[in-house]
Parts: C-alpha cells; sequence; structure tokens
C-alpha cells in the first residue's frame, strides 16, 4: 500500500463538474464543484461549452485541494468518470473544439438515424454495438458535425480533427492539449465503457468497427485509442493543480457509480437517480443482447482481463424533470421542497406526467413522443403536480425494471439507488412500492465519484483490494414495500395509458383528425 494519503475523483456530468477527494478509509475529505451553462439553441437541442468544461475542471480540482488544505504530493492517483455520449470535435493543432459539445439528451440527430437504418433496418447496429440506432449514441453526433459545421469533414479527412467523449477532451488536457507535454503529444484514448456509448466499436471485438465507421462517414483518424477501464493514462501535465499524478482510471458515469456500488457479481444491480434513470445490470463477461430495448454495454475492464457486460435501460428525465417544475413552471423554490409539498396530498389526484421532452428512451425508444400531462380535472393543484413528477420517475424504472427481468430472466430481488434524487425519501419509499422489492440506499449516494476514485486506487496500488467498499456501503437506509399489489397494479396501468397518449406526437401531420 502506498505511502500517499488520498485519491482524487474528476466526476464531469451532465449540469456539474466535480473533483473529489478520498482518504485510505474511502471517505470523503475535500470537494470542489462548479455548475455549467446548458445551452438550447433550438427545440430538441442540448449542448455544452467544452472549454467551459475543462475550466471549469482545473478550477473544481484547485478548489478541493485548497477547501481540504491538500498539496499533489499527498495525491496517489487520480480516476475520471464522466457523462456520456456527449460529444466533443476539436482541432488537434490548437485545441479549439470546432463546435459546442452535443449533450447525449439531444435529439438533432433523429433524421440521421433513420437513414442510418437502411434497409437492414436497426438490427445490425445492435448485433455490432449492442445499442439501439437513435439520437442518443455519440456517433450519429460526430456525423451531424462534419455534415453541418463549415470547413470540418474536409478538416476531419485531412486529419486535423479528432473526437471524444467528455472523458476523451478531458485526457487529452490533462496530459498536455495542443502543446503536449514531456516532449510527447497528449494522449487521444478512451476507455471500454465510454467506446460502448458512441454506435462505433465492435461490442464484442471491443475495437473500432471500421465498416461502421464508413457507413457513418467518420475517418478512422478521428478515433482516440480504446483502452482497459483501469490501467495507465500517463500522468497529468507539467502545469497545473495535479501535475505529475498517474492517472489510472476512466469509466462512464453509469459503469462508475457500478463500480461504487460494488456491483461485481453477475445478477447485481444498481438505478442511479440524476438528470436522467440508469438501471444497470452485471450479466458479467458474455454480452447479452437484449429483446425489449435495453443496451448491451461495456460495465468495466481492468488491464489483461476479460470485460464485464452489463444490460441497461437508460431514462432522459429524472432529476431534469424536477428542474423543469422549478426552473420553467416555477412551481417549487428548489428542488429539495418537491418532496414536502408532494407529501401534502395523499395521492396524484389522477395526474400523470410522462416527461418525453426529447421523446422517449428506454425501453420504448419513441423519438415521436412529447412530454403529456394527464388527467386534469379542477380538483388537481399543483401539490398532485409535484407528486405526479416524482411517481414518474418511479414509473419509468418499473418500465425499465420490467424490461430487464423479461431480457435476463433474473428476477430483481433488490434495488441499490444512488444519486441526488434518493434523498426524496417519499420517492423511495413509492420506489419500492412500484417495484415490490426492498430499495437500498447506501450511506454515501455519490457513487459515482466513489467508483472512479476506488478504481483508480485499487490500480495504482493505494488500496490492496476492495474490502473497503464494503465498509463504505455500511449503514443502509432500506425502504421496504408497503401498498397492496392490486393497487400497484393499478396505478401502473394508468401509467402504461398515459404513456400511449405522449405518443405519434412529433412528425405526425398526416394524422387522422376525424372523430
Amino acid at each position: 500500500m502506498t505511502n500517499k494519503k488520498y485519491v482524487a475523483a474528476i466526476d464531469q456530468g451532465t449540469t456539474s463538474t466535480r473533483c473529489i477527494i478520498f482518504d485510505h478509509s474511502g471517505e470523503q475529505v475535500a470537494v470542489g464543484q462548479l455548475e455549467h451553462e446548458q445551452i438550447f439553441p433550438e427545440k430538441g437541442w442540448v449542448e455544452h461549452d467544452p472549454e467551459e468544461i475543462w475550466s471549469n475542471t482545473r478550477r473544481a480540482v484547485g478548489e478541493a485541494l485548497a477547501n481540504g488544505d491538500i498539496t499533489v504530493e499527498d495525491i496517489d492517483s487520480v480516476g475520471i468518470t464522466n457523462q456520456r455520449e456527449t460529444t466533443v470535435v476539436w482541432d488537434k493543432h490548437t485545441g479549439k473544439p470546432v463546435y459546442n459539445a452535443i449533450v447525449w439528451q439531444d435529439t438533432r440527430t433523429t433524421a440521421i438515424c433513420k437513414e442510418l437504418s437502411g434497409e437492414e433496418g436497426p438490427e445490425k447496429w445492435r448485433r455490432r454495438t449492442g445499442l439501439i440506432i437513435n439520437s442518443y449514441p455519440a456517433g450519429p453526433k460526430v456525423k451531424w458535425i462534419l455534415d453541418n459545421v463549415e470547413g470540418a469533414r474536409e478538416r476531419a479527412e485531412a486529419g486535423d480533427l479528432l473526437f471524444g467523449t467528455i472523458d476523451s477532451w478531458l485526457l487529452w488536457n490533462l496530459t498536455g492539449g495542443a502543446e503536449g507535454d514531456a516532449g510527447r503529444e497528449a494522449l487521444h484514448a478512451t476507455d471500454v465503457t465510454n467506446a460502448s456509448r458512441t454506435l462505433l466499436m465492435d461490442i464484442e471485438k471491443l475495437e473500432w468497427d471500421e465498416e461502421l465507421c464508413k457507413e457513418m462517414g467518420i475517418p478512422m483518424s478521428m478515433l482516440p485509442e480504446i483502452r482497459p477501464s483501469l490501467g495507465d493514462f500517463r500522468t497529468v501535465r507539467e502545469r497545473g493543480s495535479l501535475s505529475g499524478v498517474p492517472i489510472r482510471a476512466i469509466l462512464g458515469d453509469q459503469q462508475s457509480a457500478m463500480f461504487g456500488q460494488g456491483c461485481f457479481r453477475a445478477g447485481s444491480a444498481k438505478n442511479t437517480y440524476g438528470t436522467g434513470l440508469f438501471l444497470l445490470l452485471n450479466t458479467g463477461t458474455t454480452p447479452k443482447f437484449s429483446d425489449n430495448g435495453l443496451l448491451t454495454t461495456v460495465c468495466f475492464q481492468r488491464e489483461g482481463e476479460r470485460p464485464v457486460y452489463a444490460l441497461e435501460g437508460s431514462v432522459s428525465m429524472g432529476g431534469s424533470l424536477v428542474q423543469w417544475l422549478r426552473d420553467n413552471l416555477q412551481l417549487i423554490p428548489n428542488a429539495a421542497s418537491i418532496e414536502n409539498l408532494a407529501r401534502e396530498v395523499k395521492d396524484n389526484g389522477g395526474v400523470y406526467i410522462v416527461p418525453a421532452f426529447s421523446g422517449l428512451f428506454a425501453p420504448y425508444w419513441r423519438p415521436d413522443a412529447r412530454g403529456v400531462i394527464v388527467g386534469l380535472t379542477r380538483f388537481a393543484n399543483r401539490k398532485h403536480l409535484a407528486r405526479a413528477v416524482l411517481e414518474s420517475t418511479a414509473y419509468q424504472t418499473r418500465d425499465v425494471a420490467d424490461a430487464m427481468v423479461a431480457d435476463s430472466g433474473v428476477e430483481i430481488t433488490e434495488l441499490r439507488v444512488d444519486g441526488g434524487m434518493t434523498m426524496n425519501e417519499l420517492l423511495m419509499q413509492f420506489q419500492a412500492d412500484m417495484l415490490g422489492v426492498e430499495v437500498h440506499r447506501p450511506k454515501n449516494i455519490e457513487t459515482t465519484a466513489t467508483g472512479a476514485a476506488f478504481a483508480a486506487g485499487l490500480d495504482h496500488g493505494f488500496w490492496d483490494d476492495l474490502s473497503v467498499l464494503g465498509s463504505q456501503a455500511g449503514d443502509m437506509k432500506v425502504f421496504k414495500p408497503k401498498r397492496d399489489k392490486e393497487e400497484v397494479e393499478a396505478l401502473y396501468r394508468d401509467w402504461k395509458r398515459a404513456i400511449k397518449r405522449s405518443l405519434e406526437w412529433e412528425d405526425n401531420e398526416d394524422e387522422d383528425l376525424s372523430f
């Protein structure tokens, strides 16, 4: 075990960037965090400024070190975890992005995906990559940039542009950027978990699929090197707050949460309640392909070992629906206040909210859907809307959980949860009721950063084994089902009716409007 005192995690998420520092006992000792702007240029478009994210990353690291009165000499290693699918294309000579980062929620590539489906339909892409061809993965976003940003395709074909998900963008900058470091070029790489979210990687070979890249019109020279999640990603450049610190792990945020929850055994599952909702089931070292609208993804890989795979149900609207209630409708002053407001009524008053703001993700994959509020009467008020927002989160998780059981044949006997929304006890109890299983909330609900730190520390010898994860998982709060099954199924049946009413709204000009 090293004599260094701490491990750092850089957690770059959809709404903010954090640096969290952990000690040998696995406890958080310091945090730095900054939010970044959400950019909505057009309906269905979501963007971030990559340079703002890089700047905030540097500042968050500096804040964490200052807040903990920690010097860089005390840091053993750093792990990176990131919002997945969000896409950056930049000039390797200047380090300047050619366009804003296109965020995972963005739906502008829907028409591109229809075109790419071709005569074979989506099955070819699913069989090769484990993903459903739609606007979610990174590949179509790269194609959109090359097709729509002036001069981008020519520069890409000339070998001047690089593509990466956010992990690659941060890694390239951390290891020197356009100037390089210590006489060598910056490292342009990604890990298998992030590469598995592009629609460009062969899910079994763990290599870029040249045929699919060609079909999408993406030059291979743009693509980062694919590496295992735990391993050597060089050291941080000579200038900066983490100068000389080894980068020893990179994982997409949901896979990092799996690691932080200790979901290493086939059959173990977790659900993250963040901006979106992400339920993952560890399926072992063989990929399992879904027949029920789920994605096949890489869970993690240690250097020299076989990858571990997962089935995933991705839902685009979770905590962001609460933000919508706060910012757009201004019905609550802050996100935390929704629980008390929702508790002021005994039920949803017959109101259901389907948050298909960017279409429906798993298990439906319906880009034509749009958000609806149904069941309104004069009786309904903002308290019922608040409750309907929380309940929609649990219903969407039930949708995915049912698909997961159908695919795997394995009953989910308990659900491990993490993310900011899990502090809402009304939601957690309703989730237990809706699934009919115990919901286990750990002492540390921010397991995404924990996973990245533990992966880096394990790989670099800061920890000898993962026993520290067990100690951090202690003091679980358990929510047990309380509602009658018949009542639960009646509520869920009305949710499915609401889902049906959200469909076929977008691009449906030929709809029969006769009554």
